[in-house]
């Protein structure tokens, strides 16, 4: 099925349909921007017959609704009339023509430097009739007062405030540009000599706009919310990609619902932000509006999924569990706020999973992408996430997720299976979900993970954590001190100084291996000395005052073979605390981890 039209029309007569309301802006465009010199060269470009692109249309009245807003400026005498069509592409430029061409108000417009001013344009008449490329040079902005001055505003250098100023001097108003008549009587009263000039003026200028054919693409009502929102995009010259959330908003405000207060709140109408609600919890502080109707997709293709299977509907009549920007976009009003308070819920029982697994800051998650399925799941399960045979699924899911590394890029399908085959596993052992089948973790992984951004980095210091890794210096759980916001870091078990020195390739010692959380005063008082020295110094330190016995016990506690240190045998240490980082990702994900050999 063709989804697109392609046509010519009448510059007057699509600003017509502007100024009437047959043609408006859908809520989710930005708003106009141009300046000045944008203006005025639309202006020559239209006057002098050039093309100045296409504009894209939607036909309205198809399943596809959105909130609409007339464009800039453009008022009603009564209510606003219903819009048969919306602009995807060209907005700047109907704008500009509209605000220049049909409407009697001043411009409201910038400067190429963003100061905000108000203007008036004017064509010189015998400048233009020098030739077309005169007509840059004839065109005049005046302000509001329809003057344009100099040394501050002290000099008038040009007064066009009366229709006998303009006639006198031969500047016409370009608001008059499709609608001339009128001033040409005023002109016969006023300069009645100039007839003749404004005669060519009409031909060689005028005749221009009122002629000029405008290239239309417009796209038939039947077309998806999900293409609608591909092609604005694709033909968006502001390069600022459109969310799905800001298309919803626009969607639902046509039914009277306004998301944007719901999730942002507004202080106006007295409604409370949601995502201020759920930022009070450090780790959600960073859930977006885009996470949440993911979430809420989720639940309710699984509703449809299930009714579907009750219904006795096989194969393609199933509807499928989804994730994906199409069904987010097709989120009804509806399914959003039987959902929306119940998934809030689930949220905050992700962030208390979160919390028991041993996150604590935002900065430590692998993936903000897994907290969608995470929340739909304990939205569904509710308190029963606790029972301890569902929880040990929960958290095996969720580890395999990320030292499997699969929660990257392209994740949506993933979202969906994870959600159906999650709760499919709660109720039966068989079905183990993809994710923990799919999910491995090779030993020489270890050997390549030296970026602090990568997921498994990131969860397997998580893991070193909740063993119950104490500080060197301060001799407490580091979970305690980064509680107490003691400055804490990630550093290198075997100085950098210490290895370079000592030959050992960077390649080597800056792996996940050889690093540990351990907080700023004790990493000062290793600086870039041998294991062996720092260690004693830490030892005898007068706020510290250890024996060898206890301090291998800290050492214990992060996994680190304390023998090794003694001796400062890097080989030893590497391979010792690789094989037992290896154990706790194994116990971690539930799947066993083939040991490297001592040599890799």
């Amino acid at each position: 099925m063709t989804t697109f039209d392609s046509t010519k029309r009448l510059l007057p007569d699509i600003l017509k349909d502007i100024v009437a309301g047959k043609i408006q802006l859908p809520d989710f465009q930005r708003g106009w921007v141009w300046d000045d010199n944008h203006i005025q060269s639309l202006l020559v470009s239209i006057g002098r017959s050039f093309p100045v692109g296409a504009v894209m249309l939607l036909e309205t009245g198809g399943a596809v609704r959105f909130q609409v807003r007339p464009v800039e400026n453009v008022q009603f005498p009564q209510a606003p009339p219903e819009a048969a069509k919306l602009i995807l592409d060209g907005q700047q430029r109907l704008t500009t023509l509209t605000q220049v061409l049909s409407l009697d108000t001043a411009v409201k417009t910038r400067t190429d430097k963003g100061k905000a001013i108000s203007r008036y344009y004017y064509i010189h008449i015998p400048t233009a009739l020098e030739g077309p490329e005169a007509l840059e040079r004839s065109l005049e902005a005046v302000d509001e007062s329809r003057q344009k001055r100099s040394n501050f505003g002290r000099n008038i250098d040009l007064d066009l405030s009366t229709r006998e100023k303009e006639c006198q001097q031969l500047y016409f108003p370009c608001n008059r540009i499709l609608s001339w008549s009128e001033w040409l009587q005023d002109l016969s009263r006023f300069n009645g000599a100039a007839l003749s000039t404004f005669l060519e003026f009409q031909k060689q200028v005028l005749d221009a706009f009122g002629t000029y054919q405008v290239p239309i693409i417009e796209l038939k009502k039947e077309t998806s919310k999900e293409a609608v929102c591909l092609v604005f995009e694709k033909v968006n010259t502001g390069g600022v990609a459109l969310s799905v959330f800001e298309l919803i908003t626009a969607s639902y405000a046509a039914d009277g619902y306004n998301l944007r207060d719901d999730w942002y709140g507004s202080q106006l109408r007295g409604v409370e932000s949601r995502q201020s609600r759920l930022a009070q919890d450090p780790l959600l502080s960073q859930v977006e509006a885009t996470d949440f109707l993911q979430a809420i997709t989720l639940l309710h293709t699984l509703e449809k999924r299930r009714i579907d299977l009750a219904a006795g509907k096989q194969g393609k009549q199933v509807a499928p569990v989804s994730a994906k920007r199409s069904s987010v976009l097709e989120l009804p009003l509806s399914a959003y706020q039987i959902w929306a308070d119940k998934v809030e819920q689930g949220f905050r029982l992700a962030a208390k999973f979160l919390r028991r697994q041993s996150f604590y800051a935002v900065r430590e998650l692998p993936y903000r992408t897994q907290i969608v399925p995470l929340a739909a799941v304990l939205t569904e399960l509710g308190t029963r996430w606790l029972e301890p045979k569902i929880y040990d699924k929960l958290a095996q899911w969720f580890w395999c997720g990320i030292l499997g590394e699969l929660y990257g890029g392209a994740v949506e399908t993933r979202i969906a299976n994870d959600l159906e085959e999650l709760l499919l596993w709660i109720k039966d052992d068989t079905h183990i979900p993809r994710t923990i089948g799919d999910a491995s973790f090779q030993p020489e992984r270890l050997d390549r993970l030296t970026s602090r951004l990568s997921a498994a980095y990131k969860g397997i210091n998580v893991l070193v954590l909740r063993e119950g890794a104490q500080d060197f210096f301060w001799k407490s759980g580091i979970n305690e001190l980064d509680a107490e916001e003691v400055a804490l870091d990630i550093h290198h078990i075997f100085p950098k100084a210490w290895c370079e020195g000592n030959g050992i390739p960077r390649r080597r010692y800056d792996t996940i291996v050889n690093k540990t959380p351990i907080s700023y005063k004790a990493n000062r008082m290793i600086g870039g000395i041998a294991p062996s020295k720092y260690l004693q110094k830490i030892q005898e330190h007068s706020q510290v005052q250890l024996d060898a016995a206890a301090m291998d016990q800290i050492l214990a506690s992060h996994r680190i073979p304390p023998q090794q240190l003694r001796i400062d045998d890097f080989e030893g240490f590497y391979q010792q605390r690789k094989q037992s980082l290896l154990s706790l990702i194994a116990n971690a994900m539930g799947k066993q981890v083939i040991e490297a050999g001592l040599d890799a």
